[in-house]
């Protein structure tokens, strides 16, 4: 058989119809949700909102609300940690183009233009757009607000422990060293001199006397697997009961959960009144607070008591405890003791964990928003909001469509053709072989919800 050689190409032609263009998987997800965003007003919410941000002449030409939010949501469903990776997506993808509403001969918006936009963007509208998408899937039935769950992780500053300074003086820490060296007699330290002091000191992290000069919220602490870096603390509100996030709040990292617990959990209630405003007292606004043990304390419980909400806390062993003149916070915690130890208590904890880590994973590990690209609070919850808004979005699709990303749909047709194969095969086994048990098609059933089936592209 004759080797195959490369032919030579023809002349580029200079008109190509659009229905000629070739076009990507993604682009059912795509049209699915922008179906559904368009149906909801989405457009024109942002764009109202976005309104007094905007002149008619003024610089070069902007994106409108619309865009610079679909850009967002982008983050999440590609799994994009930065804007550069966002906007070098935009340009890469038809299927992304069709999602953005950019035309053929359009171009796709630069990295400095989304930075631009979301600086002079408000947060305020960032959390009113995060408040449309709750109050849309409280109108669906996603969002029922009796048991909120609580939790926390960290997420990995962009900015190097190397680069830390000292709050009172301003001097590097190589510097400080090398301070502390000559004033233990070495005159000229070397970099090993150097080292062997630093390890033989004690507290030499501490977030009291270190700060990054860029990044001063950033704040030196432990990640989850075990190494240590200047980082931020996301903490969520999810509903037990659907799964959705019904608050996101950034705080500094070395602040306990007893501490940032006071402003996420009235967050939380604040986005549930909201959504039950326009969900005619369909959805309530708290009833049950669930969360892990490093939650627990006597005020803790005794202030979610007096937000006259009850409290699955998990208790850790502290041993028998002193109640002296404390009859108030004794009672909320015995109170809270009884529940976690009865079965509907059991039931939450097995649910918290079943669910409350999965929106971590989502939003962090797949979405790609474990390590940010921002600085300042104020900047990455302008990010952090529509990433959760996404994650949300992804929930009401998925209830529509049994599909929440765009690899999603791939992952069905893999699911659908293993499915194939693996009754192929059992016929041809049990054709080989008639006393073969029967396969249990049970094991394959599909879920009793329906589903309403994105079309097919090629």
């Amino acid at each position: 058989m004759a080797m195959g050689r490369r032919k030579q190409e023809d002349q580029t032609k200079m008109w190509v119809a659009v229905s000629e263009l070739p076009r990507s998987a993604s682009h059912p997800f795509y049209e699915k949700l922008n179906g559904m965003l368009e149906k909801a007003g989405f457009d024109e919410f942002v764009e109202t909102q976005c309104r007094r941000f905007y002149a008619k002449k003024m610089g070069r030409p902007s994106l409108t609300p619309g865009r610079y939010f679909r850009l967002f949501l982008l983050g999440y469903f590609e799994g994009l940690d930065s804007e550069r990776g966002i906007a070098w997506r935009a340009a890469d993808s038809m299927g992304v183009r069709g999602f953005l509403g950019l035309a053929v001969s359009d171009g796709a918006p630069d990295h400095s233009t989304i930075s631009r936009s979301r600086r002079l963007i408000d947060l305020e509208t960032h959390q009113a757009v995060f408040t449309w998408v709750m109050q849309c899937l409280g109108a669906a039935g996603l969002i029922k607000g009796k048991t909120i769950a609580i939790d926390a992780t960290t997420l990995e500053a962009n900015a190097a422990l190397r680069s830390i300074v000292r709050r009172d003086s301003g001097e590097s820490y190589q510097e400080f060293l090398t301070k502390l060296a000559q004033a233990s007699g070495i005159e000229t330290p070397t970099r090993a001199e150097l080292a062997k002091l630093d390890r033989k000191r004690k507290k030499k992290g501490s977030n009291q006397d270190w700060e990054h000069p860029h990044d001063p919220d950033a704040r030196i602490a432990k990640m989850k697997d075990g190494r240590t870096h200047l980082a931020h603390k996301a903490e969520h509100a999810v509903d037990l009961e659907t799964g959705a996030i019904i608050a996101v709040t950034l705080q500094a990292a070395d602040q306990g959960d007893t501490t940032t617990i006071q402003r996420t959990l009235p967050e939380a209630i604040e986005q549930l009144i909201a959504v039950a405003a326009v969900t005619d007292d369909r959805v309530r606004t708290g009833e049950e607070v669930v969360t892990d043990k490093g939650y627990h304390s006597k005020q803790v419980v005794l202030d979610v008591q007096a937000l006259g909400l009850r409290s699955y806390i998990s208790e850790p062993d502290r041993g028998r405890q002193q109640w002296i003149e404390q009859h108030a916070e004794r009672d909320a915690v015995y109170g809270n003791r009884r529940r976690i130890r009865g079965e509907r208590g059991k039931r939450l904890m097995r649910q918290r964990g079943e669910l409350l880590e999965r929106p971590n994973a989502h939003l962090y590990e797949t979405g790609g928003m474990r390590r940010t690209h921002l600085r300042g609070h104020e900047n990455i919850l302008k990010r952090l909001l529509v990433h959760v808004a996404a994650c949300n979005l992804g929930l009401w699709m998925r209830t529509l469509t049994g599909i929440g990303t765009p690899r999603g749909l791939q992952d069905r047709s893999a699911a659908l053709w293993a499915l194939f194969f693996t009754l192929r095969t059992h016929l041809r086994d049990r054709l080989a072989s008639p006393h073969r048990p029967a396969i249990n098609l049970r094991l394959f059933a599909m879920p009793t919800r329906r589903f309403e089936l994105l079309p097919f592209v090629a």
